[in-house]
């Protein structure tokens, strides 16, 4: 059986040369952009569900499955991505999964209903997942040790700048063409992949023996752990959580599957994912702050268009020109991080990214009403800041004492962890906004008769205005009543949404400290 040395072993230089081949830049580049496709079609529709709904015939509660479904399906196919590159060969692999992303988004466009929807976008989702880790290791595989901060760089970019501009660029396609052209988007650049990846990699032969003496028992548990698991964190709230028999049912599911999963793989000789690789410090710790990053990285993308929404009544491209400011400063910083890590050691980079992350958040967990788009701006500079300082050097960090070999199981560990945190961070926040919404409007209606003269005077001034307005006096105090309880509930809201940044500051100054503490190792 072939080994993933002996199938790279032709293509890649040697760790000592610093020399690449101008086809191996071609074939990582063609790489790097499918992982940015797989990463920006998780976001994308965010900004386009209404119409999506609407052009569908669909509700809210199945709308939500356009997301979900792909994060599942997603979630499932990194952890096979290892297996199936080494069995199948990564140009083989890549070329086509890259024509199966591409099939599916062009049904995706032409979807007849929601169901078709969904299925599609789990195709979508299932395909793109295994865009992510491919890239990564290519990073790995085709650059020696003295351009890898480089393509850490670049790998980077996908997965921090891609979310930051989804909604953005969903919005605006939306607006300006239709809610199709989000997935007419991924045709052209996906045709070029595919020519750079079969241009820049060597074909290797099938290995149809790792194929049938696969690890299949873990298979399965995986997929039916990891695919429960983000089902119950994507719908959890919606169906409010433990009080539904659907989310319990799913809960217990993954629960007994993920630990079935875990013995297995501890145990089997040649496991679907190298659990063993967290005996690494290093690389455990690594694995945190990816679960960290990821709670930060999409937490955010998810709870600021709501908070535009429902506080500022923004519509999509009125979001996107904000958060436009955390990804495209981005570009400008991700190119002197791979200089700084020869001079700075890795792990104060990504401390210094960490805290600057978390002070973006600490900024925001003292929003008023009148905190809008222009005040949300120095929030997301000092994002777009310390992303890239997480990014580059937490990869060098996370691969110190990883060898080639185990270079596809380690892309598959630290990418299922940046996805479990982001599906965590959601499901934390939509739980957390709810009850801290319920929690604060009951602290404003019982301080209410502290301030009863005050709170009189501004209901009679509201009753006037309606008066004014054309209302009769009874109608005209109702409608005043009714406007004070909005305005109730939207500080109410207000509040929650500091809380929620003020959790997420918490966990990014916890990975900052994680971070800072760990031992250096030369990389």
């Amino acid at each position: 059986m072939s080994t993933v040395t002996e199938a790279v072993s032709a293509p890649i230089p040697s760790p000592t040369s610093s020399e690449v081949p101008r086809r191996h830049w071609i074939a990582l580049i063609g790489g790097l952009l499918g992982a940015f496709m797989a990463i920006l079609d998780i976001q994308i529709t965010n900004s386009s569900l209404k119409d999506i709904q609407g052009a569908l015939s669909a509700t809210l509660d199945e709308s939500s499955w356009i997301s979900t479904s792909y994060l599942v399906a997603e979630m499932i196919a990194i952890p096979l991505s290892g297996w199936l590159s080494m069995a199948l060969g990564k140009r083989r692999y890549l070329t086509w999964t890259t024509v199966i992303f591409t099939l599916s988004s062009l049904l995706c466009s032409i979807s007849w209903n929601m169901s078709s929807m969904i299925v599609f976008r789990a195709l979508q989702g299932f395909s793109g997942g295994a865009l992510i880790p491919l890239a990564f290791s290519l990073v790995v595989q085709l650059l020696p040790i003295q351009k890898r901060a480089i393509g850490m760089a670049m790998f980077g970019v996908t997965a921090t700048f891609a979310p930051s501009i989804g909604p953005t660029l969903g919005g605006w396609l939306t607006e300006n063409f239709s809610w199709h052209y989000i997935f007419y988007i991924n045709i052209p650049p996906a045709m070029l992949m595919i020519f750079m990846v079969r241009y820049g990699l060597d074909d290797e032969p099938l290995d149809l023996g790792r194929l049938l003496k696969a690890d299949w028992l873990g298979i399965i548990t995986m997929a039916l752990g990891l695919g429960c698991l983000e089902v119950v964190l994507e719908e959890g709230n919606r169906e409010e959580w433990f009080s539904s028999p659907f989310i319990v049912t799913l809960a217990i599911i993954s629960g007994v599957s993920l630990v079935y999963f875990v013995i297995n793989e501890l145990q089997h000789k040649k496991p679907l994912v190298n659990l063993r690789l967290l005996s690494n410090r290093h690389f455990a710790m690594s694995c945190i702050a990816y679960l960290i990053l990821g709670m930060a990285l999409l937490g955010s993308i998810y709870v600021l268009p709501l908070y535009l929404t429902q506080i500022q009544q923004y519509n999509a491209m009125e979001i996107g020109s904000v958060l436009m400011w955390m990804g495209f400063p981005q570009l400008l910083i991700f190119p002197l991080v791979p200089k700084l890590t020869s001079i700075i050691k890795p792990k104060y980079l990504v401390t210094f990214g960490f805290a600057m992350f978390g002070l973006s958040c600490f900024v925001n967990t003292h929003m008023t009403v009148d905190y809008g788009g222009q005040q949300l701006i120095f929030s997301m500079l000092l994002r777009a800041i310390g992303s890239p300082f997480i990014m580059v050097p937490l990869s060098l960090v996370a691969m110190q004492g990883i060898s080639k070999e185990q270079t596809p199981d380690a892309s598959t560990l630290t990418n299922v962890m940046r996805n479990l945190g982001g599906a965590f961070s959601i499901a934390i926040i939509a739980t957390l906004l709810d009850n801290k919404t319920r929690e604060h409007l009951a602290h404003i209606k019982a301080s209410l008769p502290a301030v009863s003269t005050d709170a009189w005077y501004q209901l009679q001034q509201q009753a006037s205005a309606f008066m004014h307005a054309g209302s009769d006096s009874a109608t005209a105090m109702l409608q005043a009543q009714a406007s004070l309880a909005a305005t109730m509930q939207r500080d109410a809201a207000i509040m929650a949404y500091n809380d929620v940044f003020l959790m997420m500051t918490a966990f990014l100054a916890l990975a900052a400290v994680l971070m800072f503490s760990s031992k250096s190792q030369p990389v």
